[in-house]
């Protein structure tokens, strides 16, 4: 329990920073910084892939954040949820795994989700469909957190961040107390080392927003319990705490499951495929 305690509290400062600047963005670029992201956007993806691969979870609940107010698209999402680890590498560095494994682990995932994010907005340019930016004070509203009638942007980011902290760790919560009762041992009766079914159930293991999923994961790996391409494909869906505050910060559910189901199947694909490069 301390240490979910210690990664919710980390994305306090995460949190807070993301609805600042989309609240000073609102406020003060008067249309320039949309025009910006606009002209930029297109090598969102690459930037994604770089952030995911810094061991925060903080980073892919940002990007949510982000994209629920259109600041970036779906690909640089999609690409931020599949390069982030989680907890696997602190863990795998603590347990003192080959350097090369960790570099084959990183690279294949960093590759992996600049390739998706890249097709995923070519094929969305390529149908024409766009997306309308939300403002941040949309998001309050739609929230009914009230931030949107204080003046400033001190005050409606401190709410916002309030709003969605207290969702997390209700969420994460109640996800900790199960994986404390009914966690390693469960997830070792799965049969992780079963080809191909090892990769389906590592995968859906990796959507569970919470850090204890991918700590468990390694140890299995570690102790001959859990396949490489199981490892991978719970590597690319763990995605941290970025879908649990997609699903409280857009409002658009089929978008959301549309997003969940990619990073699933393609961290069930990689998995399969890339399973034999580790």
């Amino acid at each position: 329990m301390i240490e979910f305690l210690e990664e919710t509290l980390l994305l306090l400062p995460i949190l807070f920073a993301t609805y600042l600047v989309l609240e000073a963005t609102e406020a003060r670029a008067n249309g320039a910084f949309e025009r910006f992201l606009e002209r930029t956007r297109s090598l969102g993806p690459a930037a994604g892939a770089l952030a995911g691969i810094i061991p925060q979870c903080g980073i892919s609940a940002a990007a949510a954040s982000f994209y629920a107010g259109g600041v970036i698209t779906v690909g640089t999402l999609i690409s931020v949820f599949l390069s982030t680890s989680d907890e696997l590498i602190p863990v795998l560095l603590s347990a003192r795994v080959p350097f090369s494994l960790l570099a084959k682990i990183v690279g294949i995932k960093a590759v992996a989700a600049l390739g998706v994010g890249f097709v995923v907005n070519g094929l969305l340019v390529f149908a024409r469909h766009s997306r309308r930016v939300v403002s941040v004070s949309e998001l309050c509203e739609h929230s009914h957190c009230g931030c949107a009638r204080h003046g400033g942007i001190l005050v409606p980011a401190l709410i916002h961040t309030a709003e969605i902290f207290a969702f997390v760790v209700v969420i994460s919560g109640a996800i900790e107390l199960c994986m404390h009762y009914f966690g390693e041992d469960c997830l070792g009766a799965l049969k992780l080392n079963t080809p191909f079914f090892g990769e389906l159930a590592a995968g859906a293991l990796g959507l569970i927003p919470n850090c204890a999923v991918s700590v468990a994961g390694a140890k299995l790996y570690m102790a001959g319990a859990m396949s490489p391409g199981a490892l991978l494909a719970s590597s690319f869906t763990g995605s941290g705490l970025g879908l649990l505050v997609l699903f409280r910060t857009n409002r658009n559910l089929k978008e959301n499951l549309a997003i969940l189901a990619a990073v699933y199947a393609t961290g069930v694909v990689c998995g399969l495929l890339a399973g034999p490069l580790l």
